[in-house]
């Protein structure tokens, strides 16, 4: 079944604290694996984005300091998984500074795109039609409280098996 083909699926859920961001991620992970997922985070500035895949790539094995990539728009990484040895590769692209959709064809992102691997993708309104579609949309809306409402949106069967 294509992404096109497959029925949209909401699921909307609550964060109270950090730690259930930090549950959410985990649980995430678990579920990612090696997968080729497009996952796009949708949220205001301080939503909580960065946060949500600090705590993913951490729970997928990065070490060592996971930074934003709001200057330098794109981090990759690699985990090895510990029952195979396979090398995954992951982006976390961040595309709040672009002025215009077309930096995303001029900085070479396509070729990202179309290789395997996890790519996590902060302010993906900012690369127009560029992007393929998201297997998973993540949006945060941050509360007056502090906590925040998390609306999941799953456009594949690979996104439809993300949901917790």
């Amino acid at each position: 079944m294509a992404i096109d083909d497959h029925p949209l699926i909401v699921k909307s859920i609550a964060w109270a604290t950090e730690a259930d961001t930090q549950a959410f991620a985990a649980a995430l992970a678990r579920k990612l694996g090696g997968s080729n997922a497009l996952i796009q985070l949708h949220g205001e500035l301080g939503a909580g984005k960065t946060t949500l895949v600090r705590h993913v790539l951490q729970a997928l094995g990065v070490q060592g300091r996971v930074k934003s990539p709001t200057y330098a728009v794109v981090e990759p990484y690699t985990v090895t998984d510990g029952a195979s040895g396979i090398e995954h590769n992951i982006w976390h692209c961040d595309f709040y500074r672009f002025n215009d959709p077309d930096e995303w064809e001029e900085a070479g992102f396509r070729d990202i795109f179309a290789s395997p691997g996890l790519k996590l993708v902060e302010w993906p309104e900012k690369a127009g039609s560029h992007l393929p579609p998201a297997d998973l949309d993540i949006h945060i809306e941050m509360q007056a409280d502090e906590s925040r409402t998390v609306r999941l949106h799953a456009h594949s069967p690979l996104g439809e098996a993300l949901l917790p």
